[in-house]
């Protein structure tokens, strides 16, 4: 049995119209998945499982879910390379308005911090309560996070997308093989 805790109102993503999204995910991963609506408790029971590895991707698609990731993305971490990083923000920033101040940093006008980061690496973001994920192949993964946590210390904008455009040509050697 693996578990996992989801926001309230994270949970009708979670479960998804008449239940499709939680039957899908029982489907693709061969898991028994229960959830508590009063508690937000999710039980993912294994047992049935062809793979226990499945079984530890669905429970990564929960946390996904709960970081704010739509069923979409989520499912994305099903692939063989696909990974979730959750970053705490509270580690960076100890009162409550400086992690209001460096969760608007992390997501950017309209945006488009995160978007540039999604696009320049190819990892998907999601900016949480107090929480950044990220979900992405190893090596982009490990470019997302670098970027994230200069934004996280306070570095300038403009030194983070330099830092992103730099890595985009290790980027592209890396996804043609080289």
């Amino acid at each position: 049995m693996l578990y996992a805790r989801i926001p309230a109102e994270r949970l009708g993503v979670l479960i998804g119209p008449e239940g499709e999204t939680k039957r899908r995910l029982q489907e693709r991963t061969g898991t028994t998945i229960a959830v508590d609506s009063a508690t937000g408790d999710v039980t993912i029971d294994e047992t049935r499982a062809a793979d226990p590895v499945l079984a530890l991707k669905a429970r990564d698609i929960v946390q996904a879910v709960a970081r704010g990731f739509s069923e979409e993305r989520a499912f994305r971490l099903l692939d063989e390379d696909s990974y979730i990083e959750i970053l705490d923000i509270k580690d960076f920033a100890r009162s409550k308005n400086r992690i209001t101040q460096v969760r608007a940093r992390l997501i950017g006008t309209r945006g488009k911090t995160r978007r540039i980061i999604e696009e320049l690496t190819g990892v998907d973001v999601s900016v949480w309560g107090h929480t950044v994920a990220m979900i992405g192949g190893p090596f982009e993964m490990g470019i997302a996070r670098e970027a994230m946590i200069m934004l996280l210390r306070g570095s300038e904008h403009k030194t983070v997308y330099r830092f992103l455009e730099r890595k985009r040509s290790d980027l592209k050697a890396y996804q043609m093989g080289f």
